[in-house]
C-alpha cells in the first residue's frame, strides 16, 4: 500500500504535487503520488475555492474505499476554508499552529467515523495550509525572486517575509495574502507556472525547513511506506 492522493483546491497545488513532491515522496518508498482535486475549479466553468465538507468527504471516502491499497492526503488552506468544515468554528480562536492541527484531527475524525471500526487510520493523513500555497515561497526569498526572473525584487520579498515568524504565517488579510503581496510587486504573476518554477528554484528542503507545520505534515508521509512493509 504505497499509492498517495493529495486532495488539493486547485491547478497550483495540482502543479506543486506533480513537480516537487512526487519525486521526493517516490524515493521514500510511494509508488504513485497523484493529486485530485476538491474545489470548484474541477467545474469547467470555475476556478479555485473549497466545497462544503459532506462534498469533499465524499470525495476522499471513495477514493479510500475504491482503492484499498491507497493513502489519502489534503493540502487546503486554513483562510479559505468554509467555517462549516469540522473544527473550522471551533479553531478560530486558537494560535497557529493549533489552529490547524485543531482542523486536522476533526478532518481525521470525521473520516474515520465515516470508513468505520475497521478503517486504518493511518491511510488518511490531513494537511491544512494556515494560508494560500503562495506563502511557502518566501522560505527563501533570494531563490524564490530567481525563480521567477526577478532578481531585484528579493529584498522586497524579504521585507514581507520578515515581518512573520515564519512563511506560513503570511497572511490573512485580502489585500495582503502572499499572492496579493506577490501580485503587488510581479503585476504579471501567473499562479500556476511561476508558482511552480519558484518553489523548484527554492527545492524542497529549504521549505520544510522555513516551514515546521509543512515539515511535520512531509514527515509523516515519508514514514508511511517504511510502516505499511514493515
Amino acid at each position: 500500500m504505497s499509492r498517495l492522493l493529495v486532495h488539493v483546491e486547485g491547478e497550483t497545488e495540482v502543479t506543486f504535487i506533480y513537480e516537487v513532491l512526487k519525486p521526493h515522496l517516490c524515493t521514500q518508498g510511494f509508488t504513485e503520488v497523484n493529486p485530485r482535486k476538491l474545489g470548484k475549479s474541477r467545474q469547467q466553468s470555475q476556478r479555485g475555492g473549497i466545497r462544503k465538507w459532506t462534498s469533499a468527504r465524499k470525495d476522499i471516502t471513495n477514493h479510500l474505499n475504491e482503492d484499498q491499497g491507497c493513502i489519502a492526503t489534503t493540502m487546503v488552506d486554513y483562510y479559505g476554508m468554509p467555517k462549516t468544515w469540522p473544527g473550522r468554528f471551533e479553531a478560530r480562536e486558537l494560535p497557529f499552529p493549533r489552529n490547524v492541527e485543531s482542523v486536522e484531527k476533526a478532518l481525521a475524525s470525521d473520516v474515520c467515523d465515516q470508513m468505520g471500526a475497521d478503517f486504518d487510520s493511518e491511510r488518511f493523513v490531513p494537511y491544512v495550509m494556515m494560508h494560500e500555497f503562495e506563502a511557502i515561497l518566501f522560505s527563501d526569498c533570494e531563490r524564490f525572486a530567481e525563480g521567477i526572473s526577478e532578481p531585484e525584487l528579493a529584498p522586497k520579498f524579504q521585507v514581507i517575509r520578515d515581518q512573520f515568524g515564519c512563511p506560513e504565517e503570511i497572511n490573512d488579510l485580502p489585500n495582503t495574502a502572499p499572492s496579493k503581496c506577490i501580485k503587488s510587486l510581479v503585476p504579471g504573476y501567473e499562479k500556476v507556472v511561476m508558482g511552480t518554477l519558484a518553489a523548484l528554484e527554492i527545492g524542497l528542503d529549504a521549505i520544510r525547513y522555513a516551514c515546521p507545520h509543512f515539515h511535520s505534515w512531509l514527515e509523516r508521509l515519508e514514514g508511511i511506506p517504511a510502516r505499511l512493509d514493515a
